[in-house]
């Protein structure tokens, strides 16, 4: 089972137990935002963690890639050259940028829309995230490191995203075309 049905199949199996949850009770409710606030450190010190283990380890392999171009744009995608640390620490930023974005919202939809439910099914989706993290598996689980730039998962139905193009052919034509754009400067 892909990552979007495992995801689907929790996110149901979490409503319908949140269904069973009191949470008219003020203690229960106080436990449910006390289990959000600990998910979401945990989740955050976890990040953390990693950023601090891609810096330590200071991998300075140069990684190229052509970057995937914008569904709606003509224009092929742009040439990346990077180093696996880099890399890495952009994606835990990404990684990051999400679990604020998820406070954000859950801090709308619980402080000024009063939904209780979401509290809980966060909270376990969350560390879902987290396991299903790449990084995470790498950095601290020590599995081995897929290809970088990494796979774009598959959707929930099985259809792949566009991902970066790793193959030289790409790469050769991507950086024809930035020698091209300086010759004409």
């Amino acid at each position: 089972m892909n990552t979007g049905m495992q995801n689907m199949v929790i996110s149901l199996g979490a409503m319908q137990v949140a269904r069973k949850i009191p949470f008219d009770d003020p203690d229960v409710l106080n436990y449910a935002r006390i289990g959000y606030v600990a998910a979401q450190a945990i989740i955050l010190c976890i990040y953390y963690y990693v950023s601090f283990t891609i810096k330590k380890k200071n991998d300075q392999t140069v990684l190229k890639y052509v970057e995937a171009p914008s569904p709606m744009s003509q224009e092929p995608g742009q040439l990346v050259t990077t180093t696996v640390r880099d890399y890495d620490l952009a994606e835990t930023s990404k990684l990051l940028r999400s679990v604020y974005t998820g406070v954000a919202m859950m801090a709308f939809l619980h402080g000024y829309m009063k939904f209780t439910q979401p509290l809980f099914i966060q909270s376990l989706m969350g560390l879902k995230g987290v396991y299903d993290a790449q990084l995470v598996a790498i950095h601290i689980f020590g599995k081995k490191a897929p290809e970088r730039p990494f796979k774009a998962a598959p959707g929930m139905f099985g259809m792949a995203a566009a991902g970066p193009q790793t193959d030289a052919a790409a790469i050769a034509a991507a950086e024809k075309r930035v020698d091209t754009a300086k010759k004409e400067e």
